[in-house]
């Protein structure tokens, strides 16, 4: 039976996307032909809408090499869906930018108003047959996998993670049946740890494991040969996580050094790739977020100008990413000596956690109170975006002074570009402590993915308009 992520999975998927691209194409002749705007006058030399047969060929080339190149059928790159979906989405953009490049340099009558039908009908026959295949997948795997029970060695913080991890997956038969930990107090509080690690032996065999997860801290290692020693004997799969992941400055990845397995603590956040698309998509949907935002810039100005003296336009220093200071731009709120009365409204509490943002803040005008409140203040930073100084989505830019409160894990967060919208922001915005604001950061940081950014900007409006935190 076909499985996924094998050689053969992989040459069914090119395949299946060879077929979907002639489909498309066969598809945008007829579309052409039948939708109202696709009611042109036949060219007499491309009677059927499109050239020679020769350019199904070149297509269905020009496609393998994309997808190839992009590794579309990587299994390493590719095993969760929004990986996946998000490969598939540059692979077709990609693929019809260099087939409308084909047709500029070789056969420029064809229609473009077919090639736009065929990429739309490409990209929904590219997306229906991969949903509908890991869909066939799941339910194979919910009928033929038994229940695979899994032991955890560990009650920490890394055994609570994998044990997460395991319950994702519970539709395909994986079952967390409890953890071992030689700390007394876990073993009172917690029925999920079934006993110690001297135990290891009789819970396998008693609960039927078929996996075991070692998941102890580092100081544990001569714990850890004994455990594995045991393990020798009795018929189950053994795997270890290390917990150095925890002194990973940004997140942590197994990799081959030199033919020697290694953990690579420093893995940068954003490869180079990433950093590539997430700059594309700042120029392009900043760009026409500015034009669009243009007219409303003018009547705040304005707004801003009859009612207190003072700048338009409010520069304030902001870390970015790495530590570097820059100039954000925001619409003037305040009374022009405001950073001068700082010290009246910061505030700390109960844990020391400081609380910079403050309700009915006397320093805001009349004015900055509606622009605040409808963060119509942050417009002006869509310059930033387009001068590269922050991203559209990010942590939050803060304050130097600020910064200088952060913890050394809290500095995590200027891993990536900042950004004028962010994870914590559509969660709650300023009602939160500095520190929550730096888990949800930290989150966003260890999560991102281009989808993942469409998600918090598509989401932004509402947490706007519910004006939660907005003061």
């Amino acid at each position: 039976m076909l499985k996924r992520f094998t050689l053969k999975y992989a040459l069914l998927a090119l395949i299946l996307d060879v077929a979907c691209v002639v489909a498309a194409l066969r598809l945008g002749v007829y579309l052409r032909v039948t939708l109202p705007y696709g009611l042109v006058q036949f060219n007499p030399r491309y009677p059927d809408g499109l050239p020679q047969t020769s350019f199904y060929y070149i297509a269905m080339v020009l496609w393998a090499l994309v997808a190839l190149t992009a590794s579309l059928y990587d299994p390493r790159k590719n095993y969760k869906a929004i990986d996946e979906f998000q490969t598939l989405t540059i692979t077709l953009g990609v693929f019809w930018l260099a087939v409308a490049g084909v047709l500029y340099f070789s056969f420029r009558d064809t229609s473009r108003v077919l090639i736009a039908y065929a990429a739309g009908a490409n990209v929904l026959l590219a997306v229906l047959w991969r949903v509908v295949m890991r869909l066939g997948f799941r339910v194979q795997q919910r009928r033929l996998a038994g229940e695979t029970r899994v032991l955890i060695v560990g009650a920490g913080t890394v055994g609570r993670r994998v044990a997460e991890m395991i319950e994702a997956y519970d539709w395909a038969g994986l079952r967390v049946a409890g953890y071992l930990d030689d700390d007394p107090q876990k073993r009172l509080v917690d029925r999920s740890v079934l006993g110690t690690l001297d135990d290891i032996q009789r819970v396998v065999k008693s609960r039927r494991i078929n996996d075991v997860v070692l998941a102890l801290p580092p100081d544990a290692h001569e714990r850890l040969n004994l455990v594995v020693s045991r393990l020798h004997e009795l018929p189950v799969n053994v795997r270890i996580i290390p917990d150095y992941f925890s002194l990973a400055l940004y997140r942590a990845s197994a990799e081959d050094f030199g033919g020697i397995p290694m953990i690579n603590l420093r893995d940068p956040a954003l490869n180079d790739y990433q950093r590539l698309v997430k700059r594309l998509f700042d120029l392009v949907v900043g760009a026409f977020l500015t034009l669009l935002a243009l007219p409303l810039m003018v009547l705040v100005a304005l707004a801003i100008v009859v009612d207190s003296p003072g700048p338009i336009i409010f520069r304030q220093k902001r870390v970015g990413e790495n530590g570097r200071l820059f100039d954000m731009f925001k619409f003037r709120s305040m009374v022009v000596n405001a950073e001068a009365l700082q010290e009246q409204v910061v505030q700390v509490d109960e844990e020391g956690h400081v609380i910079h943002k403050v309700k009915d803040d006397p320093r805001v005008t009349r004015v900055g109170r509606f622009i605040r409140r409808w963060s119509l203040d942050e417009l002006p930073q869509f310059f930033n975006v387009l001068k590269g100084d922050i991203s559209l989505v990010g942590p939050r830019p803060e304050m130097p002074w600020l910064v200088d409160e952060y913890a050394l894990w809290q500095r995590k967060r200027f891993a990536v570009p900042q950004g004028v919208t962010g994870w914590w922001q559509v969660n709650g915005r300023s009602d939160k402590a500095m520190h929550l604001h730096t888990d949800e950061d930290l989150y966003y940081i260890q999560n991102y993915s281009l989808w993942l950014d469409i998600f918090i900007l598509l989401k932004t409006p509402l947490a706007v308009l519910r004006g939660k935190g907005a003061y």
